[in-house]
């Protein structure tokens, strides 16, 4: 247990889900609790950890996902649950969740976004864009990221947006989002809190751009399936462009060797997740043809980690919390690489908790690689 004023952080790495729902009860338990987050294993049998979330805390809007691995005070974690909560005498928050994003219309991220303002500035007469900020959490095999992100941005009309796609290690079969005592797939939980605490929404990526270049020249933008590049089977041209043969393509050297778009002089990541036998690629995040693809080189994880804690330091002091959503590939290239600790490090050096995730938001931009997250600091002196 970690505990911070309005705030207290846990983690269970227990195989059994009641004693792990148990432990992260205990660690995060406090009066008055306006909100609970939690990030669990998709091992888990999510039946039983619902039944057991509702038990260990009635009455409490909590809120979640399943992952591709879990961080938090025992740092990085393969099959646990980590989270935090808020107390009601430093927080207000509202929670509500869209259904179906296999059929998703912006007005149904407009409706939820005018419920959900409605219901906190009944809680919080001081509700405003300048106190409040929005956590998404969404399905993570819905295809609908993009859409969804901006829908909702776009809606909460100046609220800061962040959040991660929910995962399930690394089978890509079945992602689910928590939200009113149950699991649920193709939805998306939106979550709005307002505090008078000071705050601060971040990203931060280590991919930079190379010379090398390709064009989008066949793509099913709908599903994020490449299936040629400069005119040539994509799987083939991607392998050509990294130096490897196509049969050594694999989900580690997908995380080594992203490709990046440059937009309006920034760089956002589109990472592989997988080659098909049929010669395609299948991205993490949208595509379109004509698009112009660029190969990405990571560099100096730690040192680009280091660099954007210090930024949020700048801005509210050391954080007594921090929920971050980090890609599932950046935590492949970190065990690979054999950084772990020292990312651990600076994760608790801040008090990170949270989940790598299969795509983040931040703002109305759906990105891959990259971890975003908000800090929240202590209370203001003077």
């Amino acid at each position: 247990m970690e505990v911070s004023a309005g705030t207290r952080r846990a983690q269970s790495s227990a195989l059994d889900e009641r004693t792990a729902v148990r432990e992260f009860h205990d660690g995060v338990a406090q009066p008055d609790m306006a909100l609970v987050i939690f990030f669990c294993s998709a091992g888990y049998d999510r039946e039983v950890v619902a039944h057991e979330m509702r038990r260990q805390f009635p009455g409490v809007q909590v809120v979640g996902c399943t992952t591709g691995g879990e961080f938090g005070p025992a740092g990085c974690q393969e099959h646990g649950i980590a989270g935090a909560s808020f107390a009601a005498s430093s927080f207000s928050a509202v929670a509500g969740r869209i259904d179906r994003l296999s059929s998703f219309e912006f007005s149904r991220a407009q409706s939820l976004a005018q419920d959900l303002m409605q219901r906190l500035e009944n809680l919080d007469s001081r509700a405003d864009p300048t106190n409040t900020f929005a956590l998404a959490l969404i399905d993570g095999l819905s295809v609908r990221e993009e859409p969804v992100t901006r829908a909702l941005a776009a809606a909460l009309d100046g609220l800061v947006l962040v959040g991660g796609s929910a995962g399930d290690g690394l089978d890509f079969r079945a992602t689910h989002v928590y939200q009113d005592g149950r699991f649920h797939a193709d939805s998306a939980v939106l979550v709005l809190v307002t505090t008078q605490l000071p705050f601060a929404v971040f990203k931060t990526e280590h991919i930079a751009p190379t010379s090398q270049r390709v064009v989008v020249t066949s793509a099913d933008a709908l599903h994020r399936v490449v299936k040629e590049l400069d005119g040539r089977p994509a799987a083939e041209e991607y392998a050509r462009l990294v130096g490897l043969r196509v049969d050594d393509l694999d989900t580690m050297s997908f995380a080594k060797r992203p490709m990046v778009v440059l937009i309006d002089g920034s760089t956002y990541v589109r990472s592989i997740q997988s080659a098909n036998p049929d010669g395609s690629l299948t991205l993490f995040c949208a595509i379109e043809e004509g698009v112009v693809l660029r190969g990405g080189q990571g560099n100096d994880l730690v040192g680009n980690l280091a660099r954007a804690f210090a930024n949020v330091r700048s801005a509210v002091g050391r954080p007594q919390l921090v929920i971050g959503f980090d890609c599932v590939l950046r935590k492949l290239e970190i065990l690979e690489s054999g950084i772990v600790h020292s990312v651990d490090d600076i994760f608790r050096e801040n008090n990170v908790v949270g989940f790598n995730s299969y795509g983040e938001q931040y703002r109305g931009v759906h990105v891959n690689q990259t971890l975003t997250g908000i800090a929240i600091g202590g209370p203001r002196r003077g």
